[in-house]
Formats: C-alpha cells, structure tokens, sequence
C-alpha cells in the first residue's frame, strides 16, 4: 500500500528507462558471446553498447530533467550527509538518483566507456579477432588493451554487485521499489515534483547522433 498522503508521480522518461535495460540486457549478451567464443556478436553488442554510452552521456545533459547529471551528481559533503541518513528506514522524496546513487551510475557509466573503447584497440594472440581500431597501436600496446578490457569488465562485475545489493536494501529496509519506478517511470512521493520532461524531436535526434557514433566505430572512424 503506498504511504497516506502521497502521489505516484511520473520521474523517469521513456529513452532513460529503454536505455536501461537495453544495457541490462547487452552486457549480458556481450558477456555470453564472448565466453560462447561467438566474438562477431561480442563485437555487435559491443557497438551497440558505444551507441547507448552516447545517447546516456548526451541525454545527461540535453535530457529530461532527473536523467541530467546536474540533477544527482553532488559533492562530498552532500553525498556524506545522505549516506548518514541510511540507517534511517524513512522513505526519501528525492526525484530521482540519490547522491550515493548518482556516484554509482557514474561509476558504471565510467567503467562501461573502458570497456568499449579497450574493446576497440583489443586484438587476440593470434591477431584473428581484433577490435577495428587495433591497428592504430602496436601489437604489444593492443595485446595491453586486451588486458585492460578484461579487467574492466571484472571491475563492472563489482559495480553490478554493488548495485544490487543496493536495489535490495531498498526494496527490503526502505521500502522503495526501484526496479517497479525504471519499468514504470513512476513513483511515489510525498507532492508531484513536476519535472521536465524532453520532447520526442530531441530523444530522435540524440538517438541518430548516438547511432551515428556507433556505427563510424564499427568502421574504425574511417569515412
């Protein structure tokens, strides 16, 4: 039952939520080719992942308003102040990311563009499966960016956990469903907080630059 006095207001937009979960589903398609050995799939995934980097970082600034990055992103002091407020089991009306959420997608937005660009320089032992831009470095730099994309991805791994077992605490110590609000893009509040919200020209617009991005990468930003 949601609290007495409260509103379910609308606080994500369609193209955050899509580009959510299309990673969600990506990196764990991308993970999957790669152990399957299925490295021509590992590569599309990862293309397609570049162009969702591009459209979230663009949409962080040009987007709706809890999708911009000035709308979660503070300082330590703000962020140490909130993390104070964990123990207590009061619901939150921030409307959207907290500030030890906003960190996180930070962080995995940060490790995600290590991943997608070692990934272009990557090229295997044998040089049969490489990354469309392992030709501008030497063998021994782009055997290196191999290494570094390994290791990102097990740094990703940690993120994922960590975001989790956020997910959980919520849903289980603050009662806030945040899985139900990025499917939904709705939730409740104590007031509406009326945001803003983009319209459809500039989610089509950041959309075709973000494909546009993606698929120069795939040909090595070569015209």
């Amino acid at each position: 039952m949601p609290p007495s006095g409260s509103v379910r207001a609308r606080l994500w937009d369609a193209p955050t939520r899509l580009v959510h979960w299309a990673l969600v589903v990506l990196i764990g398609f991308a993970w999957w080719s790669a152990e399957a050995g299925k490295l021509e799939w590992h590569r599309w995934a990862g293309y397609a992942v570049l162009g969702l980097l591009v459209f979230r970082l663009i949409w962080g600034f040009a987007g709706s308003a809890s999708a911009r990055f000035a709308s979660f992103v503070r300082g330590p002091a703000a962020t140490f102040a909130y993390a104070r407020t964990l123990p207590s089991r009061g619901r939150t009306d921030l409307p959207g990311h907290n500030p030890l959420g906003g960190w996180s997608v930070l962080a995995i937005l940060g490790v995600l563009i290590a991943q997608v660009v070692t990934g272009l320089f990557a090229t295997d032992i044998d040089q049969l499966d490489s990354g469309p831009l392992s030709d501008r470095v030497s063998f021994e730099l782009s055997r290196l960016f191999s290494k570094w994309h390994h290791w990102s991805f097990q740094a990703l791994e940690v993120l994922v956990a960590l975001h989790l077992a956020a997910v959980v605490f919520y849903l289980a110590y603050k009662r806030a469903n945040l899985i139900a609000a990025m499917i939904t893009g709705r939730q409740q509040f104590a007031e509406d907080p009326k945001l803003a919200f983009a319209p459809l020209w500039r989610t089509a617009l950041v959309a075709v630059v973000a494909a546009a991005v993606a698929w120069w990468a795939s040909k090595g930003f070569r015209l």
